[in-house]
């Protein structure tokens, strides 16, 4: 556990990279909590929602019908700067009619959510979708909470002070712009390699690691045209226009 704030302080640097950042939240809760999936929605400069992590398909797909439907847990629980446990989602049919029959025809059962915030300021919320019913565990979410505060805090560089809000917004839009450009240039690889999007996201990450680049670096190349889709296909090698 405390292997997992370490990674997010780690983040703490000159050459900061937001997409890593929230994949680490989405995948520390994944991995420590017991949920199967998780997703991260936060506002951009204008104040709309946007997905900004998710720890498969799945759960990348439910935040997106949350945003298209304005409804849903994680969407309720920005609007309303709180937790929100739903022990059992076939039981939300008439709050959430379309999202909680999506989720249930994906295998999810229940759902907690988390807000993001950052001191009196609430700027979005971590989706964590159980396969089986009942709530998730107080200790759990006590831990969901504080690793989507640790994530918060790293992204204004652990500063104890306020931050002005429009501060904040640029931090957060900085994250909503990568992601963005993540999409493209996953979509990029798809193109090229006929793989899923999953598998997309694993190979830009991989390359990363490999070459020891920064994930939105490498992202940027794609988009740029000065890494080649084949490249990163290959998991190594030169970065050279297409």
């Amino acid at each position: 556990m405390s292997e997992a704030f370490l990674t997010l302080a780690d983040t703490l640097v000159e050459d900061f990279d937001p997409l890593s950042l929230f994949q680490r939240l989405v995948d520390h809760c994944a991995g420590l909590l017991d949920v199967e999936a998780v997703g991260v929605m936060m506002i951009d400069a204008l104040g709309r929602l946007r997905t900004t992590a998710a720890s498969s398909e799945e759960a990348d797909f439910l935040e997106v019908l949350q945003l298209q439907k304005n409804s849903g847990p994680c969407v309720d629980s920005y609007h309303e700067q709180r937790q929100i446990s739903v022990p059992d989602l076939s039981a939300e049919r008439e709050r959430w009619p379309e999202v909680a029959d999506a989720a249930l025809a994906a295998g999810f059962a229940s759902v907690h959510t988390v807000p993001l915030r950052l001191h009196e300021h609430v700027v979005g919320a971590v989706n964590l979708l159980r396969t089986g019913r009942g709530p998730l565990a107080a200790e759990d979410q006590h831990l969901a909470q504080a690793l989507a505060d640790a994530t918060m805090l790293a992204l204004m560089q652990w500063s104890a002070e306020k931050h002005p809000r429009g501060e904040i917004v640029m931090r957060l839009q900085s994250v909503i712009a990568a992601k963005s450009a993540l999409e493209i240039a996953k979509g990029m690889i798809v193109e090229y390699a006929d793989v899923s999007f999953s598998t997309a996201a694993r190979m830009l990450r991989d390359y990363a690691t490999e070459q020891g680049v920064r994930l939105i670096d490498a992202v940027h190349g794609l988009v740029n045209s000065e890494l080649a889709p084949a490249a990163v296909a290959a998991g190594s090698g030169n970065s050279t226009s297409p």
